[in-house]
């Protein structure tokens, strides 16, 4: 009997996985600018495009379905081509993994960074999650998958348990839960939850972290203690650069730019890298 709860659950888990049809990105990344932007730490979060990415944006109400920890290159992981395994995520069918920023060059993506982490802590919230790579999710407890499965729409006030997966065992884990157990190891706070204490004498805020399969990828982005960074951005925007698709520029045409001395000339740049399709 359980191999057939563990062939049931591995069909579920393959179905939610599987690309929907239609997804165009709302704006793909800058894989060079993305890339130069990444720092251990980050938190990058992704527009995904398979069945349980629509119901996750459907349950956040919010653009982001996924999410990675950016940790750097990782001892012995890469791809046939060379390429360096550099984050770390959790997905249903295949546990904790590490992948290449490569595998998200063609989504819309945010970079979500900690503020005023330390060297040391950034160092162990990375450690937390390498360390991590290989743990599962549990495909014969298929009621955590089967609630994905369930009809549309939910009552607001349940959208955010339906997020929450498993019952706290560590080796079962989601993309967000591991990310806020890795930052949890070193107390640093994303969405806690906020008891204040009124008397005569004093008045404070306690803070309390959440439980870990609470959290949902959109936490991150609308956290009070992480930073959004625009990678196309960081190093440099000149808008006079940009060459529009309407305004194309005729031969001989001179402009302001030509009037540039030619240390200042600044290359044409498209607003969508030509490789995002």
């Amino acid at each position: 009997m359980g191999w057939l709860i563990d062939r049931v659950g591995r069909a579920v888990a393959r179905y939610l996985e599987r690309p929907a049809n239609g997804y165009e990105p709302f704006t793909p990344s800058d894989p060079d600018a993305l890339r130069a932007a990444l720092k251990p730490g980050d938190v990058l979060l992704i527009e995904g495009n398979n069945h349980i990415s629509g119901v996750i944006k459907y349950l956040t109400q919010s653009t982001w379905s996924h999410a990675a920890l950016y940790v750097g290159a990782v001892a012995g992981k890469g791809t046939a081509e060379g390429e360096a395994h550099v984050l770390i995520e959790a997905n249903i069918e295949d546990g904790v993994v590490s992948v290449p920023l490569s595998k998200y060059h063609q989504y819309h993506t945010r970079v979500c960074r900690p503020v005023g982490l330390s060297k040391r802590d950034c160092a162990k919230v990375c450690a937390y999650a390498v360390e991590r790579i290989g743990l599962d999710y549990d495909l014969k407890n298929i009621t955590d998958l089967m609630r994905y499965l369930m009809p549309l729409p939910v009552p607001q006030r349940w959208r955010r348990r339906m997020m929450a997966l498993g019952s706290g065992d560590p080796t079962r884990l989601i993309c967000s839960a591991l990310i806020a157990q890795a930052f949890e190891a070193v107390r640093y706070p994303i969405l806690p939850k906020i008891t204040r204490i009124e008397s005569r004498a004093a008045r404070r805020d306690i803070l309390e972290i959440r439980h870990s399969s609470l959290y949902a990828p959109r936490d991150f982005d609308i956290s009070p203690y992480f930073s959004v960074v625009k990678p196309t951005i960081e190093n440099g925007f000149d808008y006079k650069a940009l060459h529009w698709a309407d305004l194309p520029r005729r031969n001989g045409e001179a402009d302001e730019a030509d009037a540039l001395p030619e240390s200042l000339e600044q290359p044409d740049v498209t607003l969508v890298p030509e490789n995002a399709a």
